[in-house]
């Protein structure tokens, strides 16, 4: 198999409403959607690290940049039989896993579509159903937060996980465990706190938290080893955890007991698989995250999630959370509430919004 030509689009997906974190706030999202042709064959895949490097170092304008520029024409016409070949072709690059992702994402795409096998059996999964969480970012006071998982909750949500910062955490936290004290809640601080905070996170242990999902900086792992000494509820790495080695580093230190797998944060599909792996191999399970992508990015992220050791609900939504009119189609839906079924052919761009949210684009060959 190899890649004949490949075009790309960088894109604006507008959401319902803005998405706000540690970070600061996303009123659309900023994907890179990337078409493949291999012969007859031709796949579709998604990478999306926003718009700023504000989640990442990457951020849209890289990605783009970096695989139509230098790492698309460096696999143009190559043998590409297996996935590792294409990742050991792209090694000489350092580091940008978002924009290795997608080519990486796209083949797996395009040898689907070859061998006619649905992603997640290509990816040693099984049909099983994929259970999803509930989401929550900064709202704008903690009335409609509470009206808002109460609505979750009625509709089945297995679990509740909130966005916290500072000056939206303690008084949270203290009153979604008061309003709903049989529900699983977990917190992710997207690296908005440091080692100073620890008197903070001491007095977190109080809620029984499933867990905390990156507390400290988003490339730190030795601090986050010593926070998982000093308390008592356990830790997930999530930024952090940007490849194979990352995750074997952490694993190594204990800096947590949970990890997020995002295929576009690790570099892709088969760094995933691995890193599934191994910490499936040392007794922690993993979840799947996302970054808000179009039907087609998640559909992705569903058929990752069928994988033995993706036990908590993951980060998984239907189109409709997010998006009034999702790029992709057919758009995401439940099959049941909370529950997903990973697709045997994955959504593709409707060809008229496609044009509508592209920004730029182009036309490898």
């Amino acid at each position: 198999m190899k890649f004949d030509e490949l075009r790309i689009h960088h894109v604006a997906m507008p959401l319902i409403d803005p998405w706000i974190t540690s970070y600061g706030s996303d009123y659309e999202i900023h994907s890179v959607l990337i078409n493949v042709k291999s012969g007859n064959y031709s796949a579709w895949a998604e990478t999306c690290a926003l718009e700023l490097p504000t989640y990442s170092y990457e951020s849209v304008n890289s990605i783009f940049y970096n695989i139509s520029e230098i790492f698309a024409p460096s696999l143009l016409g190559k043998k590409l039989e297996t996935s590792e070949e294409l990742i050991n072709q792209l090694s000489i690059y350092k580091g940008n896993p978002f924009a290795k992702a997608g080519l990486d994402i796209a083949w797996w795409n395009l040898k689907s579509k070859i061998s006619n096998t649905p992603l997640h059996i290509l990816l040693g999964g099984k049909k099983r159903k994929v259970v999803a969480g509930a989401d929550f970012g900064v709202e704008k006071d903690i009335d409609t937060l509470l009206e808002k998982i109460s609505v979750a909750i009625e509709n089945g949500a297995p679990r509740i996980k909130l966005k916290v910062k500072r000056g939206w955490d303690l008084d949270v936290l203290g009153a979604v465990t008061k309003s709903f004290p049989e529900v699983i809640f977990h917190i992710d601080c997207n690296g908005g706190y440091t080692l100073e905070d620890i008197n903070f996170f001491k007095s977190i242990d109080k809620f029984q938290l499933a867990f905390i999902e990156q507390p400290l900086s988003y490339d730190d792992l030795f601090d986050h080893s010593k926070l998982a000494q000093s308390i008592s509820t356990p830790l997930c790495l999530d930024e952090s955890i940007n490849s194979i080695e990352r995750a074997r580093q952490a694993i190594d230190l204990n800096a947590c007991k949970y990890i997020n797998i995002k295929p576009g944060r690790v570099g892709g599909l088969t760094n995933s698989i691995e890193i599934n792996r191994l910490a499936e191999n040392a007794g922690i399970p993993v979840w799947v995250g996302g970054m808000l992508e179009s039907a087609l990015g998640a559909s992705v992220c569903i058929a990752l999630a069928t994988l033995s050791n993706f036990t908590y609900p993951g980060d998984l939504f239907p189109s409709d959370r997010f998006y009034k009119n999702d790029l992709c189609k057919p758009e995401n839906k439940f099959d049941s509430p909370y529950i997903f079924k990973p697709l045997d052919k994955l959504p593709i761009p409707d060809k008229d919004l496609l044009n509508k949210y592209t920004i730029k684009s182009e036309h490898i060959v």
